[in-house]
């Protein structure tokens, strides 16, 4: 494992190594191709159409146009023959543009009017764009383009400008051409991480929201690093332009293929220490065999406990050692069946107190309020109201006793929460109303635990509506899916924080106030298990939603 560690990094560095030096003579193929093609600009710059055209130009005489456009012609040729990544020139004046006639010039777009205007026409020294679909020249080709004024003589302010649109693809396969790496991929980023160069690597991977890859790359004008991309580890190894400081090509190689010698010699290793081991394990277990059988067999019978088969004992012939701590493992299965049957039997009455003690939780602030408007609507002599409340108020408390059992229908939870927000619209007048959907009839003779629904839709009253006066809607919707009865509630309320209150459901309430989502998650728990599920969800001031979803479970109500 030494032996393999020390060799690896020496591999490793000199991959780097080998790797850097590659990127940086393709960076430097690279700017070769820029300098010759700005050098270009500039011998164009010196010929004698361009010189008589400034003279033109700055007297502002316009009626040689045509005459300078076809001189400039074959100073067009020879830019392009000498450079034949060069696209197409443009030499926007004034007077007018001049460009070569075999190229269709694009009439919608000025040169003065474009954004490039504004990136050069301060800077002297000319200034290099990314990638970008060619707007002066139909046909849509992508190009980079280098893009310097035109000067004549001493006069440099002469608001002439040359622009010469190079070949994106012409460029990046020149670069991948005179590579010597074949497994590398290349690509030209700035340095925001926006592409240089459209290759199929930066057109799959969005490298601008690559925050890791950005922050490996230091303010050197070289370096190199591991990334992950695509599940893979690649090595990067960058290099800074000389020519265009703020752009750099990068080069990357899948970590698997750079360390593909180290293959063998990490596979022999492992082979040897397979052996050995396999060969000491053979001689250990022989030797432990002969020496402890009787103990591994105890052992396998503990391993058989810890899997909950209590029934299994411990049987030897020997009265040895070994024995005598089975026999006494035996009478602890013994002691821990017999505690095990107590303790089912005083939880089972502990879980039946707990559903009752949880069912039994009730706000008294709505009867409460529930008497006081009774008492009100009486002295008003409402008496049809008062009746009708006293009616739904009695039946509510019928349903929710049920006898003093543990399970409701479906129908009779509906009842019940309908009862309820028929005394709470009499309670606060015109504040919401409230809408049950059921999809499914034969659902209606489900069992849930009593006192299900009401506490959620007293929720959306008494915090969803606290500062709605009218307008309010609560829906309930239940659907059945697969083999679970689903319970969606639905307000326009002002909303809740989710996660405060997921956080408050997972402990006991610190108030009153917060016992109603608390208490149905418990007796959820209790009930069902892990086989029930409460999601919540909601839009600050759009409402609020509560989704049960419960084991279907169909017959009589029982105690």
């Amino acid at each position: 494992m030494t032996s393999y560690w020390i060799a690896s990094k020496e591999l490793q560095k000199n991959a780097f190594e080998s790797s850097q030096e590659t990127v940086n003579k393709t960076t430097q193929i690279l700017d070769d191709k820029l300098s010759g093609i700005s050098n270009s600009v500039r011998s164009l710059m010196f010929s004698y159409a361009f010189k008589d055209m400034m003279l033109d130009v700055q007297s502002n005489d316009i009626s040689n146009y045509y005459v300078h456009l076809s001189e400039l012609q074959y100073v067009f040729s020879q830019v392009s023959f000498n450079e034949p990544l060069i696209e197409s020139i443009l030499i926007a004046t004034p007077i007018g543009d001049f460009y070569p006639i075999s190229q269709r010039r694009s009439q919608t777009q000025s040169f003065y009017e474009s954004s490039m205007y504004y990136d050069v026409k301060e800077n002297y020294g000319g200034v290099w764009i990314k990638g970008h679909t060619d707007k002066f020249f139909t046909g849509n080709s992508r190009t980079l383009s280098f893009v310097t004024k035109g000067t004549l003589d001493n006069v440099s302010n002469t608001n002439v400008f040359i622009v010469v649109n190079v070949n994106e693809s012409g460029l990046i396969g020149t670069v991948n051409k005179h590579s010597s790496n074949d497994d590398s991929d290349y690509f030209v980023i700035d340095l925001k991480g926006e592409e240089v160069i459209r290759t199929a690597w930066s057109s799959s991977h969005n490298l601008m929201k690559d925050k890791l890859l950005l922050n490996n790359v230091s303010e050197d004008t070289q370096g190199s690093f591991f990334h992950h991309f695509d599940e893979t580890d690649y090595l990067v190894n960058y290099t800074r332009s000389a020519v265009v400081n703020h752009w750099s090509l990068f080069g990357i190689q899948q970590k698997d293929k750079l360390l593909e010698q180290m293959n063998g010699v990490k596979r022999t290793t492992i082979l040897i220490m397979l052996f050995f081991l396999l060969l000491t394990w053979l001689l250990s277990t022989k030797l432990t065999a002969i020496l402890l059988n009787p103990l591994y067999k105890l052992q396998r019978l503990m391993r058989e406990v810890e899997d909950n088969r209590l029934n299994v004992r411990f049987a030897s012939r020997s009265t040895d050692e070994v024995a005598q701590v089975g026999y006494q493992f035996n009478r602890m299965l013994d002691e821990i069946n017999r505690l095990i049957d107590d303790v089912r039997l005083s939880e089972s009455g502990k879980r039946k107190a707990e559903m009752r003690a949880l069912t039994a939780q009730m706000e008294p602030h709505f009867l409460y309020n529930t008497l006081n408007t009774i008492y009100c609507k009486s002295v008003l002599g409402e008496n049809d109201e008062v009746n009708e409340m006293i009616l739904s108020l009695s039946s509510m408390f019928q349903i929710g006793l049920s006898g003093g059992k543990d399970w409701n229908t479906l129908e009779d939870e509906i009842q019940h929460v309908k009862q309820y927000c028929l005394i709470q619209q009499k309670c606060y007048e015109g504040r919401f109303e409230f809408n049950v959907t059921v999809t499914d009839d034969s659902l209606l003779t489900c069992l849930l635990p009593k006192i299900l629904l009401q506490p959620i839709v007293e929720n959306s009253i008494q915090h969803g509506f606290k500062d709605i006066n009218s307008g309010g809607r609560i829906y309930l919707v239940i659907t059945r899916e697969n083999n679970l009865l689903r319970l969606s509630f639905e307000d326009n309320g002002i909303g809740m924080n989710v996660e405060k209150v997921t956080e408050g459901m997972r402990q006991p309430p610190v108030s009153k106030k917060g016992y109603a989502l608390n208490n149905i998650v418990n007796r959820l728990n209790l009930f069902y298990g892990e086989e029930a599920g409460i999601e919540l969800s909601s839009l600050p001031g759009k409402g609020s939603r509560t989704e049960i979803w419960i084991p279907i479970s169909e017959g009589e109500v029982v105690a």
